[in-house]
């Protein structure tokens, strides 16, 4: 290559991502795993979603629908929403980082909390903009916090709710208080996990009303689909149709389309896995804080342990590892003295439980 050839470079913020660690799923000489690392429903999908996408097998050679309309139907008609405020992208990270990509920029900045989802900093970096961190209040959203972080130049505010990997939530109030305090910035409620919570929208009425909130679902939590890679998003029409113009026209599969249509039908599947993630959660947060490791109330299906420091977390990690079972570290989260656990199945949770209870009384005896 010629001295003088150019240095071809990308465009500024790409440099400053760091490579998004999904969580692991193999352990080393240990074949049969129980991972819970990524909060997946330990129930899989739907049979419904199955047969839909064992049915969509036969035309793969057919490109799918671009206007999603028969999956926007579907959701509209179970969360009594517009199908016209609604957009499908490939899981909820695509709507983020379409949010940032039409809203966000040069000279701009995207606000979130200190212990919110990852994408949100990747997603402004990839736009150009400048990614805000504000501090939470132990754990949780700090609404106060986020209103004084804001300025001029704050386009979107990102506000995990419930919040990965702390499990914590604030209430629609707060979140109505935020958008009100921040006109001029998009406020965009990530509420992947809201089907976890009793009663809870979401947001979607804020949504509905406001005209700087969109709320962002998605497939991959409790209906089982997090192979398929489904998501949603939902606000004012203005904001989806700016959106939908820079969404790429065949972004989902067919059978991702179908799988998520028939999975969002099946109210009786999402019940039992409703009723069954708050029975396990509750019981395995009992179980360990019996143990002495507590952790903050959860409204999503997972729970953040909590450890002395960052040393006892690592070697509870790799105590579990040694069992088969695979939990998540959250340094990258900046709470590296935490594990994230999925709540599983009873029989998972057990051994969790019971695997740590062990490690926590070798640990104790071996500082007496």
């Amino acid at each position: 290559m010629s001295q003088n050839q150019p240095t071809i470079l990308p465009q500024p913020g790409i440099m400053e991502i760091a490579l998004y660690q999904g969580g692991a799923a193999k352990v080393a000489g240990i074949e049969n795993v129980v991972k819970l690392s990524s909060n997946e429903n330990p129930f899989g999908p739907s049979d419904k979603a199955r047969d839909a996408v064992v049915r969509a097998s036969h035309s793969l050679h057919r490109y799918p629908n671009t206007d999603h309309a028969s999956l926007r139907t579907a959701i509209g008609e179970v969360h009594g929403l517009d199908p016209e405020r609604i957009i499908c992208g490939v899981g909820s990270d695509e709507i983020i980082h379409f949010l940032c990509q039409a809203y966000a920029g040069p000279g701009t900045e995207v606000l979130f909390t200190e212990h919110g989802f990852l994408m949100y900093r990747i997603s402004a970096h990839a736009a150009g903009a400048t990614p805000v961190q504000v501090a939470e209040r132990d754990r949780v959203t700090d609404t106060d916090a986020l209103i004084a972080g804001a300025t001029e130049r704050t386009r979107l505010i990102f506000v995990a709710n419930p919040n990965n990997p702390t499990g914590t939530m604030i209430g629609l109030p707060e979140l109505e208080r935020l958008a009100r305090a921040v006109p001029q910035a998009i406020l965009v409620v990530d509420a992947a996990y809201a089907e976890y919570v009793e009663g809870y929208d979401g947001g979607a009425e804020l949504a509905t009303r406001l005209p700087n909130v969109v709320m962002t679902r998605t497939f991959s939590k409790i209906y089982g689909l997090g192979g398929l890679r489904v998501g949603w998003g939902y606000g004012p029409r203005e904001i989806i149709d700016v959106l939908n113009r820079i969404r790429g026209p065949f972004n989902l599969s067919q059978p991702a389309l179908d799988a998520a249509e028939a999975a969002m039908r099946d109210r009786d599947h999402i019940a039992r896995c409703q009723s069954e993630n708050a029975r396990m959660r509750a019981w395995l947060a009992e179980a360990l804080a019996e143990k002495g490791v507590p952790s903050d109330t959860s409204c999503a299906n997972f729970i953040l342990a909590r450890f002395a420091d960052e040393r006892t977390a690592k070697a509870c990690d790799e105590a579990l590892k040694a069992q088969g079972l695979i939990v998540r570290l959250v340094a990258g989260y900046g709470l590296p003295h935490c594990l994230r656990i999925t709540v599983g199945d009873e029989a998972s949770c057990r051994r969790v439980a019971h695997v740590i209870g062990q490690f926590m009384a070798e640990r104790a005896g071996a500082t007496a």
